[in-house]
């Protein structure tokens, strides 16, 4: 029976977002853009990181702060000591006028190192990458300096999303760097997605929660089905921001009644396996669990 290697975790929930991490994520809709950044501030305050955004420059910063605050002043506090700054790529890269990465990149290692003396424990930035059109950049440019950022992310307290809305780039474009990026995002929160791996294992990305007990027991029991031959199939839950009791549940009957397999493995984290285990995965035989630490 040929071993189990987990396919790259390339496709992740914003919150599973850690220091030296370079996202990329892309949308077409205005109300749903906010979702992701929104997070990622939000999480990146609370982990005590410096944290700068680079909005749609033509977007005013008082509809920026105004998403940000939504429903208070949340974020007043932020700015007043300097951890939430908002930025363009036209500061950044002032006094030049012309975007090169080079400029860019040195920029933001300096950033990173100013964050550090400063207290924080890190630095986090935001992109929107309708700057390309807006300083009028040669795209042939941006994607070099996408493709060859790796020393700002190397062992450093440094992450970054890129963001690209899907109605200034072509597909092309938009395709070409999906895969340039080590990571990519799920487009908004609360979603749920599964995907198979060659070996027929299952791996639940995003938020499997009430709401989703249907798509979750489906995908289930498609992969089980899909596997019987092997008699075996391996449930990745790692990449899940949350694991509702409803799901879990699903996921611990459907494995009690998978008769034609001899092993079902649940990789999982420690709290998702403490939900587990309180709801009796100890007593369904055919099931084996396998805690993975998640990095912090």
């Amino acid at each position: 029976m040929p071993t189990w290697e987990p396919p790259g975790d390339h496709l992740i929930p914003v919150q599973h977002m850690r220091p030296g991490d370079h996202a990329f994520v892309s949308y077409d809709d205005d109300e749903v853009r906010w979702e992701v950044m929104t997070a990622f501030v939000r999480l990146g305050l609370a982990r005590d990181e410096k944290v700068v955004l680079f909005p749609d420059p033509w977007l005013p910063e008082a509809e920026v702060l105004a998403r940000l605050d939504f429903t208070g002043r949340s974020t007043v506090t932020a700015r007043e000591r300097g951890q939430l700054v908002l930025s363009s790529m036209r500061g950044l890269i002032r006094p030049d006028l012309r975007f090169t990465p080079e400029r860019q990149l040195g920029r933001l290692y300096s950033e990173t190192a100013r964050a550090a003396a400063e207290g924080f424990t890190g630095l986090r930035a935001f992109i929107d990458m309708r700057w390309v059109p807006d300083l009028n950049a040669d795209v042939r440019v941006m994607m070099h300096r996408e493709t060859h950022a790796d020393a700002l992310f190397d062992g450093r307290p440094y992450s970054e999303i890129c963001a690209y809305d899907r109605r200034w780039f072509s597909r092309e474009v938009l395709h070409a760097m999906d895969r340039a990026h080590p990571r990519s995002l799920l487009e908004r929160l609360g979603t749920l997605r599964s995907v198979r791996g060659g070996d027929g294992s299952v791996h639940f990305i995003g938020d499997a929660d009430t709401t989703a007990r249907r798509p979750f027991s489906t995908a289930l029991e498609l992969a089980l089905s899909g596997s019987a031959g092997a008699r075996r199939l391996t449930v990745d839950l790692t990449r899940l921001h949350l694991l509702s009791v409803g799901c879990a549940t699903a996921l611990l009957t459907l494995a009690g009644r998978a008769t034609g397999h001899d092993r079902v493995e649940v990789r999982c984290d420690r709290v998702q396996a403490r939900t587990l285990h309180r709801l009796g995965a100890g007593s369904v035989p055919r099931l084996a669990m396998t805690e993975v630490i998640r990095p912090c």
